[in-house]
């Protein structure tokens, strides 16, 4: 859909076991800002008693619904949208509460995930599938090696019991972006809202080194659903878009016209160049602005150089979405590809995942998107 060329076209690189260890320094600081940074993690309890016991004895946390307005003082949403009673308000508080916790300290922090998560929560964090008490091992590494402090919301879409948020974060004292997608569960009046599977950033070098933390379980899992995007198959003759690009976690979306605009880039994009370039041309503003979270803002016409570039040089399809969430005019997705090099057959076929926000404006008698952030 969008301005895609360093996003799609880095190839993955292998670590062996040495490197693994090396790299973890590194790139678990920044696998620790996705879902469990934001909303806070726990270790077992069956492991951890004693710690978890004295952590809680020793700090104190927000734990309340009715702060939100307070919260959202402190941790602005630069492009708000509306927030629905019920499980999405409880939701936005979810988030709003995250990020007071995670900045009173790593107690809070830990003593905060005892509240939001379960033992079942699952973390895809840079693509790689971990459980509660794994990527704790992977968080504690790299508290230890940074000190990182939550900013603004950039934004935050929420649409039943999804949400996907594209914030700020500093990391010894400088700023970047993430950007999250994540199901929650209302587990009733004793429990509240909980988090249910969260995807944070999307697959890139950290994925690799993350493994290491992985359980067979895990490593099974994961295997079988990069198996199941590499061999999907998108029906060719299907003229209905919504049955040819499927989503696999729906939600009640505002708006058709917006979702109908994404489900035709998509297929232009898998028809070739020049039918991305149609696209291009009808539905993106003339002075549209895009950027990925590098915060390098491409125009148009460089964009559409950089596009042809990029399809003489892979095939790239994109094949399926896991959301698309449209509130008002700005739309989130998170998407699944698969990627072959024209120029180097002995390299494999990639398989990745991409999230990116969409700004929508009415241009006269036509809708256009006029901004784009992709990770």
């Amino acid at each position: 859909m969008d301005f895609e060329k360093t996003a799609l076209s880095t190839p993955q690189k292998d670590n062996n076991s040495t490197e693994i260890l090396i790299v973890l320094i590194s790139v678990v600081v920044v696998a620790a800002l996705v879902l469990g940074l934001v909303f806070g993690l726990s270790k077992d309890k069956n492991k951890d008693k004693s710690n978890n016991k004295n952590d809680d004895d020793d700090v104190e946390i927000v734990d309340s619904y009715n702060n939100t307005d307070e919260l959202i003082e402190k941790y602005k949403v630069m492009n708000p949208t509306t927030v629905n009673p019920g499980i999405e308000k409880n939701i936005q508080n979810r988030l709003l509460t995250g990020f007071e916790n995670w900045n009173r300290g790593f107690k809070a922090w830990k003593k905060w995930g005892n509240i939001l998560y379960t033992n079942e929560s699952i973390y895809n964090v840079h693509g790689c599938r971990l459980t509660l008490a794994h990527y704790q091992q992977a968080m504690d590494i790299s508290l230890q090696q940074a000190n990182i402090t939550m900013g603004d919301f950039h934004n935050m879409l929420i649409t039943d019991n999804f949400c996907a948020i594209h914030y700020d974060f500093l990391t010894n004292g400088r700023k970047s972006r993430v950007m999250e997608f994540v199901r929650f569960k209302d587990y009733g009046e004793t429990l509240g809202t909980r988090v249910s599977e969260g995807w944070g950033s999307t697959k890139d070098d950290s994925y690799n080194g993350l493994t290491y933390f992985q359980g067979d379980d895990e490593k099974r899992v994961q295997e079988e659903q990069i198996f199941n995007v590499k061999n999907y198959r998108i029906p060719s003759d299907e003229t209905d878009l919504k049955k040819k690009y499927p989503i696999k976690y729906t939600t009640e979306n505002d708006d058709d016209d917006i979702l109908n605009i994404i489900l035709e880039g998509f297929d232009a994009w898998n028809a070739g160049i020049d039918n991305y370039i149609d696209f291009v041309d009808k539905y993106y503003d003339p002075n549209a602005n895009s950027s990925s979270l590098d915060e390098r803002d491409r125009n148009l016409t460089l964009y559409k150089e950089e596009m042809k570039d990029l399809f003489n040089k892979y095939e790239i399809k994109k094949k399926y979405f896991d959301n698309i969430l449209i509130r008002e005019n700005w739309a989130a997705l998170h998407y699944r590809y698969t990627r072959e090099n024209k120029t180097d057959t002995k390299e494999d076929i990639y398989v990745g995942d991409r999230m990116q926000f969409l700004k929508f404006e009415k241009k006269g008698d036509d809708l256009k998107i006029v901004n784009s952030w992709i990770q």
